[in-house]
């Protein structure tokens, strides 16, 4: 299965049984979801192909497909599909499904009329499926006409197909914005990307009802699992960077300073020039920026102090340039944030490199093959694929760096407890409220190490779970004299009579040994007692990464009762005589 993009579809499309069975056997921990394909056309190759590279992003899903060509009359009406209790639901519709286009006969009322009943036809079939089953839906926009009647007028004239088609697909993304949990698969750029006539090869749908030409389906999948796997927090986090022939042409420690290639002067710098913008701009989705150079560093800051580059030392939260194999110095970097090596995707222009990183750590090292592509492996790579984004995205990067003056401070005390006093601790531990539900569901998909069970929970599922009186649920944000750390931990207790049970316990790992947890215990348990429970159990759940909260529960001074052959243990802490346990920070 490919790694990267570009990929072959030919090969993926030959070679897809071996490849699932390839996948299912390699030992991967997978996420279980119920995904409902409703199609407008045919469907069958692709689920295939999706399920694929769900696998590889690590999901394991179970289809539902409708009948060709019903996804209406199941999204209303039907019964199997609602018995299905799907966790995500994919509508699979395209202009094909445009039942009737406007007439040059028509006025401008008509051809509004038109539009509305087009859009009602979807619009009752989302509220619908909102209403009934309230799971994450995700719609195909529609893609251009692949015929014009009117030519070049076809996107001004109220009767152009064009037109109609961008009306609707207006109509969608109005929807989008005022509804949460729908989001849009925009086949109207993946066509125009790939190219409108191979897209819309009249072939495929006069032989097999397929809505776009059936090589082009791999591409067509791995961009809609892109959204899928971004739902479940599998983005990427961080850029670990070259920098020679990378982030500029040449080598800074031969050719100096001024001959390196970048900026406006030559066509090549002006390549790299674009290239640095297109990276700085990810800081603005909370990404990571990282330098990975086999370099002298002072040649690496002189090289990131062009006069004509656009990238600056201080855009990036770790700096590592140096004659240590990268390899290392990516690992050092995971550790210095916290962070899995699997966040990490790793740039730079030597395969044999990438070759070195992919073949010791977990990282994505894409092919950078000629700068002119830079740009468009990183951005079809899809890494970093947005579905939902909060306040704290924007903030991560100076939260890291932040973090980072924590650590070299905590180098001059002798005394811990005294360090985490100086840090001036400040939380506010409460209930979810509307305005932070994103980020906590943001956090319940992406925290791997420092997550008791790991349990995943979707929009929807988050939604259900805030409206309910059947939890205990604390969200807390820490701050110090640093700065905001933002909403760094999670807790979700179920009720039953007089026993909270913890569904989920997380933290970010940005906050570790900080005496967050305890203080999070601390409300938990004082929340608890007011509601008259007396104990709480909680379970821990082994994985391949959270091996680091194995002993959380007897920290706490939780008793172990039960522990399984597998490492599953389940754990038990009366509420009466609880001693608080937090001492640095102060909780509002």
């Amino acid at each position: 299965m490919p790694n990267f993009y570009p990929f072959d579809c030919a090969v993926i499309t030959k070679k897809q049984k071996s490849l699932k069975r390839q996948l299912l056997s390699d030992g991967t921990n997978r996420i279980e979801k119920k995904i409902a394909v409703l199609g407008g056309s045919t469907t069958n190759a692709i689920v295939d192909q999706l399920e694929l590279f769900l696998l590889w992003y690590g999901i394991k899903a179970e289809f539902y497909q409708s009948e060709y060509n019903q996804y209406w009359q199941d999204a209303m009406f039907g019964q199997e599909l609602r018995d299905f209790k799907p966790d995500f639901i994919f509508i699979h519709t395209s202009n094909r499904n445009i039942s009737r286009y406007p007439e040059m006969s028509m006025s401008k009322d008509e051809t509004e009329e038109l539009a509305g009943v087009q859009l009602k036809h979807f619009t009752s079939m989302w509220d619908k499926l909102r209403e009934d089953i309230g799971c994450p839906v995700i719609q195909n926009n529609m893609e251009m006409p692949y015929w014009r009647l009117l030519g070049n007028k076809d996107c001004v004239d109220i009767h152009g197909r064009v037109r109609f088609v961008t009306v609707l697909n207006e109509g969608f993304y109005s929807y989008a914005s005022t509804h949460d949990n729908f989001f849009i698969h925009d086949i109207n750029y993946l066509s125009a990307s790939l190219g409108l006539e191979k897209w819309a090869d009249p072939l495929y749908w006069n032989m097999y009802k397929y809505a776009l030409a059936v090589p082009l389906i791999p591409e067509f999948s791995f961009s809609l699992s892109k959204i899928f796997a971004s739902l479940l927090g599998k983005n990427k986090k961080v850029l670990a960077l070259d920098l020679d022939n990378t982030l500029w042409g040449g080598v800074v420690g031969d050719d100096g300073v001024e001959g390196i290639a970048v900026g406006q002067e030559v066509p090549l710098g002006q390549a790299y020039c674009e290239f640095q913008s297109y990276i700085k701009a990810q800081k603005q989705l909370g990404v990571l920026l990282t330098v990975c150079s086999k370099n002298d560093e002072e040649n690496a800051i002189a090289g990131l102090n062009h006069p004509d580059g656009v990238l600056r030392p201080d855009d990036f939260t770790i700096i590592k340039a140096n004659w240590e194999p990268k390899s290392m110095n990516i690992e050092q970097t995971a550790k210095e944030l916290n962070l899995l090596p699997e966040s990490i995707v790793f740039v730079d222009d030597n395969p044999a490199e990438r070759e070195i990183v992919k073949g010791t750590l977990p990282v994505e090292a894409p092919p950078m093959d000629g700068i002119e592509k830079y740009i468009r492996t990183l951005d079809k790579g899809g890494y970093f694929e947005v579905t939902n984004f909060s306040e704290d995205d924007l903030k991560r990067g100076e939260m890291y760096k932040q973090n980072a003056e924590r650590v070299k401070m905590q180098s001059s005390f002798a005394d811990y407890g005294e360090y985490l006093d100086s840090l001036e601790m400040k939380a506010e531990i409460d209930d979810f409220s509307p305005i932070n539900l994103v980020r906590i569901t943001q956090l319940t998909n992406k925290s791997n190490q420092f997550n008791v069970t790991t349990k995943r929970f979707t929009p929807a599922e988050m939604e259900r779970t805030y409206n309910s009186s059947d939890y205990i649920r604390l969200c807390g944000r820490l701050e110090d004299k640093f700065g905001d750390n933002g909403i760094v931990s999670v807790v979700i207790g179920k009720k039953h009579d007089r026993s909270l049970d913890i569904e989920l316990w997380l933290m970010s790992c940005r906050v570790l040994k900080r005496d967050m947890e305890y203080a999070m215990l601390d409300e938990l348990v004082r929340k608890a007692k007011s509601q008259g429970i007396t104990e709480i159990t909680g379970n821990y759940y082994p994985t391949a990464k959270n091996g680091m909260v194995r002993e959380l529960f007897a920290e706490f001074g939780f008793d172990k009762i039960r522990e399984d052959n597998e490492g599953n243990t389940k754990w038990r802490l009366f509420t009466e005589g609880y001693q608080n346990k937090n001492l640095h920070i102060a909780v509002n």
